[in-house]
């Protein structure tokens, strides 16, 4: 959709402004991004109204070369005096810089398949709609009496574009709406938490979230203990979101080719052609995904297309740099700006009714990484964990640490659930995930955390 959201600049707008700037370079190679927006954001704790708020701004990027010395300098003042200060210090700073032994010549001219990722429900956006969108959660809560509800609501509309004295400029613009939601039981047992995430605010269901997470506040009252260890595990969306990105973000073909990553082939090279997974999985990124719609450049200008990454269980691609591409003799991919994991039919229904012992996870957190050779990390479920027995959410238990790997997880897959938009992911709104049910996920100690 058009853009009238006077904070987000449009095409001509950065083009002339990313003009403007490399005029002034006095380098032998520079490149400037250009980075515009707008964000209105409410928050709420406690059951109240906290803050609500907007932020407008414009982010200016400049890189200037000396032979392989570079460096970059930032500012958002857009006066003839700051902008000419801000190149001359990242030429200055560029002239004292270490050589780049990996230095690579600018892109030029490149061609781009525009994405609609801008819509104007987002972009326009009031704190009013934000109120009412929080009103869902806490006129529920507030006359419950015994329910705390948080949670933060926020649209964004901007736009990003990238010039070069090579030639190159690309553009695009996106907008994207979020809404998480916490809900504690007043007795301090119970915890429940819902998302959603989407570019269009039209399209987002406040209300199903508030009543996902209010649900499950209540029903995480009084948690028991279990014994840790290796259980049947079913995943919603967010929490298979949560390890499943770490796999893609590990999939560099240096580190592979080096023999420090998971995907090194034993004796030397990479594992691409290989299996690695279950054959139902296939993970790929893909900006003109209308489920994704993400940015279809990468933070050098390089086109972003469709990226199987794996393709029925087996290792189609890995991220290779425009340098070490050159080194490997082969196509740079560019860093993606989305993953997709191909869903299911199973709804989490049904992998319940299906599951005589198991544990359902709401979400994970905190996680941090314990062998990067075999993607392994280590983390808490959080916010609604719940025991299976015999086909039924039996009860509450208490939270766990686990110590698992997204590539052991997805060997051991039993089930694919429809697919879901993610929200509150470390790669922003640009993930859809399915929920999964897996066999032998590995917990290793219990939590204290609610």
């Amino acid at each position: 959709m058009s853009n009238n959201n006077p904070a987000v600049m449009s095409r001509e707008q950065a083009q002339a402004l990313c003009d403007r700037i490399l005029r002034l370079s006095q380098a032998e190679r520079a490149q400037v991004n250009v980075g515009s927006g707008w964000t209105g954001n409410t928050r709420f704790a406690a059951n109240q109204m906290s803050t609500s708020g907007s932020v407008e701004n414009v982010g200016i990027g400049m890189q200037s070369w000396f032979g392989a010395r570079s460096a970059v300098a930032t500012t958002n003042d857009l006066s003839d005096a700051g902008l000419e200060r801000t190149v001359r210090s990242s030429e200055a700073l560029a002239r004292i810089a270490p050589e780049d032994p990996e230095d690579m010549p600018l892109l030029g001219a490149q061609t781009y398949r525009p994405v609609p990722a801008f819509f104007d429900p987002t972009a326009n956006c009031t704190a009013d709609e934000r109120a009412r969108a929080a009103m869902t959660a806490l006129e529920v809560t507030r006359r419950a009496g015994d329910l705390d509800a948080a949670g933060y609501i926020v649209a964004t509309a901007g736009s990003n574009a990238l010039a070069n004295t090579a030639g190159l400029f690309a553009y695009h613009q996106a907008t994207n709406g979020s809404y998480t939601l916490t809900v504690r039981t007043a007795d301090g047992t119970g915890s429940g938490w819902a998302s959603s995430g989407h570019q269009d605010w039209s399209r987002m269901n406040f209300a199903g979230v508030s009543e996902r997470a209010i649900a499950k506040a209540r029903a995480s009252r009084n948690p028991v203990a279990i014994e840790p260890g290796r259980y049947t595990v079913i995943l919603e969306p967010q929490a298979v979101g949560d390890l499943v990105q770490l796999m893609v973000f590990a999939a560099n073909a240096r580190n592979a080719d080096e023999g420090r990553s998971a995907f090194t082939r034993e004796g030397g090279g990479n594992k691409i052609g290989e299996q690695v997974v279950d054959p139902r999985i296939t993970l790929y990124s893909d900006p003109q995904d209308p489920d994704l719609l993400g940015q279809p450049f990468d933070g050098s200008g390089l086109p972003l297309g469709r990226q199987n990454w794996i393709e029925n269980g087996v290792l189609r691609e890995l991220i290779y740099s425009r340098y070490w591409a050159q080194r490997q003799n082969r196509q740079p991919t560019g860093g993606p700006s989305t993953i997709k994991m191909v869903g299911g039919t199973t709804t989490v229904d049904q992998m319940i009714a299906g599951t005589e012992r198991g544990v359902l996870v709401t979400r994970l957190w905190y996680l941090r990484q314990v062998d990067p050779r075999t993607i392994l990390y280590t983390g808490l479920t959080r916010d609604g964990t719940f025991l299976v027995e015999n086909g039924r959410i039996s009860r509450s238990i208490r939270n766990f640490r686990f110590n698992e790997s997204p590539l052991f997880m997805l060997n051991n897959l039993e089930a694919l659930g429809p697919t879901e938009r993610l929200s509150g992911t470390e790669a922003g709104g640009n993930i859809v995930m399915p929920a999964i049910k897996v066999r032998d996920f590995n917990f290793t100690s219990l939590s204290e955390a609610v």
